[in-house]
């Protein structure tokens, strides 16, 4: 006999493994926490396995219930669709399309998509989210976003369409008053660093690429935000490897330590194959997986708000 599960659980469990605690996990589903470790229990007694492992005053996911994690994603982002579909039947807004995008792609890559998008499909209610490639993942698993545009994840899985759209390279620079000892020709000497978080795909490629380069990579700020990565390096708080695009614009524009990339991501538009059947989503897919012209600037990228201020001849 299967076991009953209800959809409230699973969507507790993904919750909980979703979150820090479980008191943010019950704050997120609007319940107590205590509900919610009445729901999780009950979730672990119909399976007959254990979910979780105190360690300490930590609570901890076991890795033997990954397979009961899945599951439950799948059955969560399912139902999210199903919801969202037959209220959007009732409401007659079948149009509505959830995007998420990092910022370089919301704020320059597909900028100009997104502008055609609005201009030429007018019936498509568009609600964009911009935030690091990991967290739209994640909301895309959930059902929260229908697709998403993100550093390429590696390794992931069967129910996810990845197509690739755009190659990026990324430079390292520093500010004028850079990190003393640092030689353009000597990657051993390219220290310390600002990066994103150690969990970024950007982060892992530079990483690999220093590796590569018998050099080390001594983070000593990080954040998601490559604006405020921008601002430490022109402060002096360490080189930074980001797309042009990003460094070389006003204010304050970085200055690139070496002319080659240091390495290349790839952005790509990724989506559930799973996700309920959507024309408006698929009209949208339709125009940002067209391959957009690779940013390559082999000489430094010109600033478009320097150029328009730049004296008349």
């Amino acid at each position: 006999m299967l076991p009953n599960l209800t959809v409230q659980q699973l969507e507790y469990l993904v919750a909980a493994v979703d979150h820090t605690t479980h008191g943010d996990a019950a704050s997120s589903l609007g319940v107590t926490p205590s509900a919610l470790s009445q729901g999780l229990a009950e979730l672990g007694r119909k399976l007959g396995i254990d979910l979780f492992d105190r360690v300490g005053r930590r609570v901890m996911f076991r890795d033997e219930a990954e397979p009961v994690l899945a599951h439950a994603r799948l059955v969560v982002a399912q139902t999210t669709d199903l919801a969202r579909y037959t209220r959007a039947l009732g409401e007659g807004s079948t149009g509505r399309v959830r995007v998420g995008m990092i910022d370089v792609a919301a704020l320059h890559h597909l900028a100009p998509a997104l502008h055609d998008i609005r201009q030429d499909l007018p019936d498509i209610d568009l609600h964009l989210v911009v935030a690091p490639s990991s967290q739209l993942l994640v909301q895309l698993a959930s059902g929260s976003l229908d697709l998403v545009v993100a550093v390429k994840p590696s390794g992931h899985p069967d129910d996810l369409d990845v197509v690739d759209v755009l190659d990026e390279p990324l430079f390292v620079y520093s500010g004028h008053a850079g990190p003393a000892g640092v030689d353009p020709n000597d990657p051993k000497t390219w220290n310390p660093w600002v990066g994103f978080p150690a969990a970024s795909h950007s982060r892992l490629a530079v990483t690999s690429a220093l590796r590569t380069m018998g050099a080390t990579y001594e983070v000593v700020a990080e954040s998601n935000q490559p604006d405020v990565l921008k601002e430490m390096a022109s402060l002096g708080l360490g080189l930074v490897a980001l797309p042009a695009v990003q460094a070389e614009t006003d204010p304050r524009p970085l200055r690139r330590l070496v002319e080659p990339p240091l390495t290349h991501r790839t952005l790509s538009v990724v989506r559930r194959r799973s996700a309920h059947p959507s024309q408006a989503a698929a009209d949208l897919h339709a125009r940002l997986t067209r391959r957009q012209p690779s940013p390559t600037c082999d000489s430094p990228c010109p600033n478009p708000r320097r150029e328009r201020q730049a004296p008349e001849p």
